[in-house]
């Protein structure tokens, strides 16, 4: 199987693993010359804080969720990386729940593989609080690479 295209989706909370993310797609993607889509999925509450926090006019046009991706500094610093790295991207963001909106991104980009980040957790906290990995894994149109990171 060719790769040509690898999701890397991140959230909120991955600005702490950023680095091992990078390593990861560049690990995956460098070799086969792969395009990188870069997706920040934001849940509508989080989604109107980084629109207030980053001072997006929410009337003007560049507050979609592509825009709104670009400027977070995630992605900012994942960015900077593949372009030190010269690998091709390209910039997505996506608004609802984590797990079901990765797994469209990667359906819509044409994925071949998905990086996600997560953390580990007990059975007990996976039942009750769900998990966006596990969620992915199971859904993703495409083999899923899944970076830990210990709390």
């Amino acid at each position: 199987m060719t790769l040509d295209t690898v999701l890397l989706a991140v959230g909120p909370r991955d600005a702490d693993r950023s680095e091992q993310l990078a390593e990861t797609v560049l690990e995956v993607a460098s070799p086969a010359d792969a395009t990188v889509v870069l997706a920040h999925v934001f849940t509508d509450d989080e989604y109107d804080d980084v629109l207030d926090r980053l001072e997006f006019d929410e009337r003007l046009e560049e507050a979609d969720p592509d825009n709104v991706a670009a400027r977070h500094s995630t992605i900012q610093d994942l960015q900077s990386v593949l372009e030190e790295h010269d690998v091709d991207y390209e910039i997505r963001g996506a608004v609802g729940e984590h797990g079901p909106s990765i797994v469209e991104l990667a359906t819509s980009a044409g994925a071949d593989r998905v990086v996600v980040g997560g953390r580990r957790r007990s059975p007990t906290g996976k039942a009750v609080f769900g998990s966006t990995a596990q969620e992915v894994l199971l859904s993703a149109p495409c083999p899923v690479t899944f970076v830990r990171h210990d709390d």
